[in-house]
């Protein structure tokens, strides 16, 4: 039998990233980096309070200040409002209500953190200190927070002319028959969850330079973005401008997760000044505006009912999501509920779901998509469930999960909330995650904690999500007339590795090493057309497109490299930047064929999937409580994953990894609190706990691939799995050291803090 070898370059080959040289030595350029000559600096400000009436006193006696040179409070920009680009059909089928989010509130606010005023000076020490000159008078109002709160039939009503604290409310799949399968069970399961919110927090803030061409009539702006194409699309939206009129640049990105692929205030407001002064202006987040400002994550209430047969098979799911949307409808906010509900019924091959979602707006900052957008959240409900239904029915985790998974042969299988699952085998890596974690020999460790004063606990989630969304990512690759290859494509990296992973594909077609293929992104003027990144899509959606592009450029120097050297098209192979004669020393340099031909050569191809792709995989977690403290302490964590088609054994590890740590920091650590009068009291690192280094063990990964049917070149999406399979095992491992080891009984949320644990621990006593 052959051994397959995997090629130097090319899908599959565990290539280091070439981008990563530049950015530990410094060289990396971001937006905060970029000070055209002459630039304003801009600030905000922001509201006080989470609901009041407003005036703003000393506008002009604050911009008559020395070096100030222009204060916009509601009424310079009335008219301008930020959209909501998810607008979705309700259970009634409505169209939901859209509130207005002006550039800044001219008479109200709504949270803490909503815009007043952009101020802009000579540096930002002016700016702010003109800021804080600004006199804001404020008329406080009774303010809303909390999901059960802001639904109670006597609640402050955020929208007073909408009526109700109810956003919208949708649904996946048949209210009827899933009645009529609860009507028919066995026993029923309940559970009860919270998903807590979450800020992003990445290590770069958001920030943003803004610059007028008058000639041109043409604005430039540059700042960190998750897709400049889309981004520009927005702007001209709120701005009324056409597409032509804005280049969007995008340099070097310092995390992304979501929350930066969205238009926020600051942007148009520094377009509106720099027009209105002729020079360029910038604007640079800080980390408190950031927890006040940036979209934050999850924040759903949630109950799902399963129904059971005598056999324990499961006839039917009800799930009933409240998410938290906060003040606002965030540009895609109504869509995550909306995509994350779809993936309801995980793994299992359930005959009756139906899942209700209500939107829910309070006095907060407004939520949308955070790594995993949805999905996440779905995952956390079914997994923590089945943990529940496997203890109530005597089964265990592993047997009720076994019991009812799609099996491979069921495949092709369309849940009853429309998704239509191509590949897996899913019971394969649960019990190959079982195998590396030691499962079977759990007790005997367990009997060791318990010896040293602690509590042991294992747990698992086997996930399922959707991602790489119907669609494609147009590729172009170009080749000059020096022998380079350039690929300009629409998706944008933010740190994944894309410059690396999209030319192994093309070093490999044209037989050049991948630090010969430059990479384009983040330039709306070079880069036609574009999807950006943002549900796993980059690889996915640009690979299949990339290589298609290479393959058909590579036909074409390979048709004008046969006249040159008249021999036949198949008899030649690229190499090392020339085209050989087979067998021979016949041969012509790359840059010779585009002399000859008197222009730079290129290729342009789109590939298109009408499906998503649905990587799935098991993730194990090992866990010690310390009983006297609450301390949760990972002691090993395995993830078993299916991503199809492996690109780049290195980049997947590294982002299934960090998307573990992000689930794990969401389970353990991070916890959004605000107080009874809309203050966020978790508003800096001070008091906001991010996962640290020291906190995560070894984790183990490894793959147990089948190629997706619906991809092009059989790749599963991989860059939020990790988040989706890690909060469930996390706490499933939490909630059985504290049964077994405290006799708790009662469902832990998350975050599992070392006060909420030790608390637990003292109620069962």
């Amino acid at each position: 039998m052959n051994k397959m070898v995997t090629p130097k370059f090319g899908v599959g080959a565990p290539l280091r990233r070439k981008e990563d040289q530049p950015l530990i030595t410094g060289q990396g350029i971001y937006t905060g980096d970029y000070r055209p000559e002459g630039c304003l600096h801009g600030v905000m400000v922001y509201s006080a309070m989470a609901h009041a009436k407003i005036s703003v006193e000393n506008a002009s006696d604050v911009s008559a200040l020395e070096g100030v040179h222009l204060v916009l409070t509601g009424g310079d920009v009335e008219g301008y409002t930020l959209p909501t680009m998810a607008r979705l059909k309700q259970i009634d089928g409505t169209d939901h209500w859209l509130p207005p989010q002006p550039l800044l509130c001219k008479d109200e606010v709504r949270h803490v953190g909503d815009a007043i005023a952009f101020i802009v000076a000579d540096d930002s020490n002016t700016a702010r200190n003109a800021a804080e000159m600004l006199e804001v008078d404020y008329e406080p109002l009774e303010a809303v927070i909390g999901i059960e709160e802001a639904l109670g039939p006597d609640a402050v009503k955020v929208w007073p002319e909408h009526g109700s604290n109810v956003a919208f409310t949708f649904g996946h799949g048949g209210e009827a028959r899933t009645e009529a399968a609860f009507a028919a069970a066995d026993k029923t399961v309940t559970i009860e969850i919270v998903n807590n919110r979450i800020v992003a927090n990445y290590m770069e803030l958001r920030g943003c330079v803004a610059e007028f061409s008058p000639d041109a009539e043409r604005y430039k702006l540059t700042l960190g973005t998750q897709g400049g194409h889309g981004m520009r699309d927005v702007i001209c939206k709120v701005l009324d401008l056409e597409k032509d009129k804005i280049q969007v640049i995008t340099p070097e990105v310092g995390g992304g997760f979501g929350t930066k692929a969205f238009c926020y205030r600051e942007y148009p407001l520094l377009m509106i000044a720099a027009r209105q002064l002729g020079t360029p202006v910038r604007w640079a987040g800080e980390r408190m505006e950031h927890f006040i400002t940036d979209a934050h994550g999850r924040d759903n209430l949630s109950r799902a009912d399963l129904a059971l047969d005598k056999d324990n098979r499961i006839l039917g799911l009800r799930v009933h999501v409240k998410a938290a949307m906060g003040a606002y409808l965030s540009q895609f906010a109504p869509f995550i509920p909306w995509v994350g509900t779809a993936m309801s019924s995980g793994l299992y091959d359930i005959p009756a779901v139906f899942a209700k979602t209500e939107g829910v707006y309070m006095h907060t900052v407004p939520t949308d998509a955070f790594r995993g957008a949805g999905r996440p959240e779905a995952a956390y409900l079914i997994e923590r469930l089945m943990d529940k239904a496997g203890e109530e029915t005597g089964l265990g985790p592993i047997e009720i999960r076994k019991r009812n998974f799609i099996k491979p042969e069921q495949l092709p299988y369309t849940t009853q909330t429309g998704r239509l699952y191509d590949t897996g085998d899913y019971s394969g890596h649960l019990d190959k995650a079982l195998e590396v974690s030691g499962w079977a020999d759990f007790k005997s460790r367990q009997e060791e904690s318990a010896k040293a004063g602690k509590f042991r606990g294992i747990g698992l989630c086997s996930y399922i999500e959707a991602c790489a969304f119907p669609g494609g990512e147009e590729a172009t690759v170009e080749l000059n007339q020096e022998g380079n290859l350039t690929l300009l494509i629409g998706t944008q990296t933010n740190g994944q590795g894309h410059a690396t992973a999209y030319s192994q594909v093309v070093a490999e077609k044209f037989g050049v090493t991948i630090d010969e293929v430059e990479v384009i992104q983040g330039d709306t003027d070079r880069v036609e057309n574009g999807g950006g990144t943002g549900g796993s899509r980059s690889i996915p959606l640009g690979l299949p497109s990339v290589r298609d592009a290479s393959d058909s450029l590579v036909k074409k120097v390979k048709e004008l490299a046969a006249d040159k050297l008249e021999a036949g098209v198949d008899d030649l192979e690229l190499e090392s930047g020339i085209v050989r004669v087979v067998g021979t020393d016949q041969q012509v340099a790359l840059s010779e064929i585009v002399v000859a031909a008197g222009e730079k050569l290129s290729a342009r191809e789109e590939v298109r999937q009408d499906e998503a792709t649905y990587p799935n995989g098991t993730h194990i977690c090992e866990v010690e409580v310390d009983p006297g403290t609450g301390d949760v302490d990972l002691v090993n964590y395995v993830i078993v994953d299916d991503f199809g088609v492996t690109v780049n054994p290195l980049l997947l590890e590294g982002q299934v990894i960090g998307g573990a740590a992000n689930a794990v920091s969401q389970a353990l650590c991070e916890q959004t609190i605000y107080d009874e009068d809309g203050q966020l009291l978790t508003a800096s690192l001070l008091d906001y706990r991010l996962l640290r280094a020291a906190d995560l063990p070894d984790i183990h990964f490894e793959t147990r691939n089948v190629p997706s049917t619906t991809n092009a070149m059989g790749i599963k999406g991989a860059g939020e799995a990790g988040t989706i399979g890690g909060c469930a095992a996390v706490m499933n491992a939490v909630q059985k050291a504290l049964k077994d080891g405290a006799g708790v009984t009662e469902l832990i949320d998350m975050p599992a803090t070392p006060l909420r644990v030790w608390e637990a621990i003292e109620a069962a006593k």
